[in-house]
């Protein structure tokens, strides 16, 4: 093995060294070498780039870079969120960048139940979209203990989600958004977004690609056979981008495909497939119009039972997702202004988080369900009913003194869950921008000696608004129902009305 040396090009006076043993790994367009500490790969293009594309990769490495490190939660998105190219290199005329490397959590430690044919593997996305790999009778099926459980999944959504709208707020589009491009981790809840050299960055530099098929917009697909300079032909942009990014989020909480179902457009396969997610795409679930619905008879025993969508509907997400996904596939689908932007969905996805409910059946594959609003709750995947009382609290917000109004929010109470600022507060935003402090709880909810309480641990102005008393910071308060308590009387702070169902 040979240690070898390569310049910046960014920087001359910096060098970098990576390990040659003759044999790279190969990508679909780079051959990759690790640096001899492995904290690092150098990546060279195997096709000479032209100037264009390397003032791509100079403008990604030497300007955007900066703006992230620079910013509030740097260390957020260049750790967790992004594997972002640092710096460009040559080589006998071939360029190359330079990448941190994969950290050890998104490489399967164990592989599937039945062999180790993936161990070691990048935990690549579409292990983790598919429901086959989920499926206990497929052969090359992720292992158990690799898969997490469902709340994993919307934490997951969440990171990625921030990554787009980190992208987006800085002017770039990511234009090849698939599962494809994205590395997770279920266990620990990681996302990391991955190949972000060919970023489009609008007015300099347009994509080279159009994308991966199950995740281009429809537009694009519709005008594909047009000349790139045609004023009509329609190429990956912030946009598009916010057409993949739904897809992406569906497929890893519902594990199948918002678009594929069981419409014929065309006799020839390979027009159907042009038109069905292009021209004339129609989501699977659309409330009125059903003929898109998927065929029974087509599913396959490894996809199911996520591919049946009268058992688990889309509508198993929630009110706050389920909005979200009639505006992208329904209203945005064919109007790309219309498509929410990554901002919504992180505010969406986090609003379903509070409703989520712990399964009462110990073997119950997902383990987590989002409440569905009934005096009566269980769970959609194994039909297991909530048992004993379930505390939720609704929030409100002054309008004006003395005026309380519906702030669109709830939390789902369940044993030893924890309160936290940005439920107390509503100017209070959790984002990736929180400061540490406010990360912490402020009090927790509990089961004891038959009732459901509240343990106040850190907020100072509480207050029994039902009862006229104080909760001071140590000490505990009962949930009844209908009884309202101000969490906050600071400017922005919250009022909780609590309501206790399945009672019977």
């Amino acid at each position: 093995m040979e240690i070898r040396t390569v310049r910046s090009v960014n920087d001359p006076n910096k060098t970098y060294e990576f390990a040659d043993n003759g044999e790279p790994m190969r990508g679909g367009m780079k051959d990759v070498y690790f640096s001899p500490d492995k904290s690092y790969v150098v990546a060279f293009f195997r096709d000479k780039l032209d100037d264009n594309q390397k003032e791509r990769l100079k403008r990604i490495t030497g300007y955007y870079l900066p703006q992230i490190k620079n910013k509030e939660a740097a260390d957020y998105y260049l750790e967790e969120v992004f594997r972002w190219p640092t710096d460009v290199v040559e080589q006998n005329g071939f360029t190359g960048i330079i990448v941190p490397a994969y950290k050890g959590k998104f490489f399967f430690a164990k592989g599937h139940e039945t062999g180790d044919l993936i161990k070691g593997k990048e935990k690549n996305g579409k292990w983790f979209a598919a429901a086959k790999f989920r499926n206990e009778q497929f052969p090359l099926r992720v292992a158990r203990s690799e898969l997490g459980n469902w709340l994993s999944y919307f934490q997951i959504c969440v990171n990625l989600v921030r990554g787009v709208k980190k992208m987006h707020a800085m002017g770039l589009a990511h234009s090849d958004l698939s599962y494809n491009n994205v590395l997770i981790d279920p266990v620990e809840k990681a996302a990391c977004m991955i190949d972000l050299d060919g970023l489009v960055v609008p007015g300099l530099f347009p994509a080279e690609v159009i994308g991966t098929a199950e995740f281009i917009a429809p537009e694009v697909l519709a005008t594909k056979h047009l000349n790139k300079n045609d004023p009509n032909r329609k190429l990956p942009s912030r946009l598009t981008d916010l057409h993949a990014l739904p897809v992406l989020i569906y497929m890893f909480l519902l594990h199948r495909h918002p678009l594929k179902g069981g419409k014929v457009h065309d006799l020839d396969t390979e027009k159907d497939d042009l038109l069905s997610m292009g021209e004339k795409a129609l989501f699977i679930e659309h409330p009125t119009d059903q003929t898109n619905r998927p065929k029974p008879n087509r599913f396959s025993k490894w996809d199911m039972p996520w591919a049946d969508i009268n058992a688990l509907p889309y509508t198993i997400l929630g009110p706050y997702l389920t909005e979200m996904f009639n505006r992208a596939f329904i209203e945005g689908l064919h109007d790309p202004q219309m498509r929410p932007p990554a901002e919504a969905w992180e505010q969406a996805l986090l609003k379903t988080v509070d409703l989520m409910q712990k399964c009462d059946n110990a073997n119950c594959t997902q383990q987590w369900y989002v409440f569905d609003n009934s005096s009566v709750p269980k769970c959609p995947f194994c039909g297991t009913k909530h048992q004993g009382t379930l505390p939720m609290l609704d929030f409100y917000y002054e309008f004006s003194p003395g005026v309380w109004k519906p702030d669109n929010q709830r939390l789902m109470v369940y044993n030893n869950q924890y309160l936290f600022n940005w439920h107390v507060n509503r100017n209070i935003v959790r984002n990736e921008r929180l400061d540490p402090r406010e990360k912490l709880p402020v009090g927790y909810f509990t089961f004891f000696e038959g009732k459901w309480v509240f343990v106040n641990q850190k907020l100072e102005h509480m207050k029994d608004v039902s009862e006229g008393k104080d909760i001071p910071a140590g000490s505990m308060v009962e949930l009844t129902n209908g009884k309202k308590i101000l969490l906050s009387s600071q400017e922005g702070g919250r009022l909780a009305l609590i309501t206790i169902t399945n009672n019977n």
